[in-house]
């Protein structure tokens, strides 16, 4: 079957990479009305896909054979270069027409580079990194960011439906990178900001699994972070936006218990660099200026540091 024919109405999909996340990815296509075909240079990871009447093929260069779009979840840059670009690669035989979907999270400047090298056969290349984990790759609730034309946004929006339940168009090939990665900067700085309030709970004599079952039952109710991520714009606020009096109603509460806790934390001889960052950066990042209480804890952390010059000279 070349590239460009379809079966039952639908274009083939072929897999490459099937780890954890690719696997499950990829076990919610073996129902896909075109078909599916599978490579992983293991072939103990094939054998599950074999025997529900998946395609295996050896290389990406034969898959690519056989398939219009192409999902890779590979490690890393140099495994995405390969895989695409490489001797016995994807750009070997795919025919023009063809999308790739890389879900690795990579560079974005990588995803570029790959694209304008693609293009070149007629092949198109998106950036479809993903969130949500094993746990979401396995219910099929993944969240994918996808950077790319219209044409190759529409071409994977199908089979992407399989193992999401978001898709969003990020924006022109390397939007979905980036996204990504200010999804995960917000993943990982919070994550840090977790140990740090561990720290302030455990000298405190608090049980800290405990704490987490609060963290995990509040973030279910009220969406976590993101429940701040509406605004189309993260500028200043007018004082006539209707953001600005829920944001500032945000900002009051925030650094209200901020300052409570870093004087807890005072108290108990644990440094909080986190909670002075954020005290100090939470009425600007919400658009509505330092509320008081930032505004009197910058002003003393300026005395300090003024009066400690002068104990030095």
């Amino acid at each position: 079957m070349s590239g460009a024919e379809k079966t039952d109405g639908a274009v083939r999909v072929g897999y490459i990479g099937l780890g954890n996340m690719g696997a499950p990815m990829a076990k919610r296509l073996l129902d896909w009305p075109g078909g599916l075909i599978v490579c992983d240079a293991r072939a103990e990871a094939t054998e599950p896909f074999t025997r529900k009447g998946a395609a295996v093929a050896a290389t990406p260069a034969e898959l690519a054979r056989q398939a219009q779009v192409i999902s890779v979840t590979v490690l890393d840059d140099d495994q995405v270069r390969e895989v695409v670009a490489g001797p016995d690669g994807i750009l070997e035989t795919a025919g023009p027409g063809t999308v790739i979907a890389v879900h690795s999270t990579i560079s974005d400047a990588t995803a570029v580079e790959l694209a304008a090298l693609c293009e070149r056969q007629g092949v198109g290349l998106v950036d479809a990194p993903v969130s949500g984990g094993a746990g979401g790759a396995h219910k099929g609730s993944l969240a994918v960011m996808v950077g790319g034309d219209e044409a190759a946004f529409q071409a994977v929006a199908g089979p992407f439906g399989c193992w999401s339940d978001l898709v969003v168009h990020a924006g022109p090939v390397g939007a979905g990178t980036r996204m990504k990665l200010a999804r995960n900067l917000l993943h990982f700085v919070a994550f840090t900001a977790t140990t740090e309030a561990q720290r302030l709970a455990e000298a405190a004599g608090l049980d800290i699994t405990e704490l987490g079952k609060v963290v995990r039952h509040s973030d279910a109710i009220t969406g976590g972070p993101g429940a701040i991520m509406l605004r189309e714009s993260t500028a200043a606020l007018a004082e006539d936006d209707n953001w600005y009096p829920i944001l500032r109603h945000v900002r009051e509460l925030g650094e209200k218990d901020l300052t409570l806790a870093l004087g807890l934390g005072d108290r108990l001889g644990v440094d909080l660099p986190l909670a002075r960052l954020a005290l100090g950066g939470l009425g600007a990042g919400l658009g509505v200026g330092a509320g008081r209480a930032a505004q009197a804890a910058g002003a003393a952390e300026e005395h300090e540091i003024t009066g400690s010059s002068r104990e030095r000279t």
